[in-house]
């Protein structure tokens, strides 16, 4: 009952934690199209992105990724959603169809 106890009030105190965040760095294709603003195309760009420059060091360097700019994607709503360490995490509720 402790136990269970300590994970509600953990689980409660850290939302944003528990509810998404995909590693640019080792997401697959489906994965990145869990992100608002990512589909099938900018997915793709991104892991080309990373095959040919390498891990990203920063999400800012996304960037850098053909078809991802501040113009065709929220890049804050983005940021929020995507890491570049630590495992993916894909949210529970659907998202709303890209572009």
């Amino acid at each position: 009952m402790k136990k269970l106890f300590i994970t509600l009030v953990t689980m409660l105190a850290f939302p944003g934690a528990v509810s998404a965040a995909v590693n640019i760095n080792t997401a697959t294709q489906a994965e990145l199209q869990t992100i608002n603003g990512i589909n099938a195309a900018k997915a793709k760009a991104i892991i080309d992105y990373r095959t040919k420059a390498g891990a990203f060091r920063s999400t800012d360097e996304l960037e850098n990724v053909e078809g991802i700019s501040p113009t065709t994607v929220d890049m804050n709503e983005i940021r929020r959603e995507v890491s570049i360490t630590g495992p993916t995490v894909i949210k529970k509720e659907g998202k709303p169809a890209s572009k």
